[in-house]
């Protein structure tokens, strides 16, 4: 299967979104990249290699993930309003580092208390807060 690159008439529903863990071959497989014809280097060519090598794992994101394109500034801040609207309608924050080291056990409840205190005069600091209180 060859990826494509921002195709005009896309061969499927599904798109590499852009989160990619690569191991240490990719500088050397980087720099064998040539320009495409958009003169730009693909990522899609570099995840090439790796498919050709069958070494590429590929994950479906399910229910509950969302892609959201931010190559143009219009699209940015379509982004940034849909993140906005989740976290003001939710009451969580998107892609918390503390949180996720607090419940992964990384950090104690005294480190994040002195994270929320950094935070004191914002919203992130205040969600920081309420996390130690649940």
């Amino acid at each position: 299967m060859t990826q494509i690159e921002k195709p005009e008439v896309p061969p499927s529903n599904y798109a590499v979104t852009g989160l990619y863990f690569l191991d240490g071959t990719a500088p050397a497989r980087a720099r064998r990249v040539k320009p495409s014809a958009r003169g730009e280097l693909e990522i899609t060519t570099l995840l090439e290699t790796y498919l050709h090598d069958g070494t590429l794992s590929v994950q479906k994101m399910g229910r509950g993930y969302a892609w959201l394109d931010t190559g143009t500034h219009g699209s940015l801040l379509d982004a940034g309003n849909f993140v906005r609207t989740l976290q003001t309608r939710q009451g969580m924050q998107a892609g918390c580092p503390d949180e996720i080291a607090y419940d992964m056990g990384w950090i104690s409840a005294d480190d994040l208390r002195a994270r929320a205190a950094m935070f004191k005069k914002n919203d992130y600091g205040q969600y920081l807060e309420g996390l130690l209180k649940e």
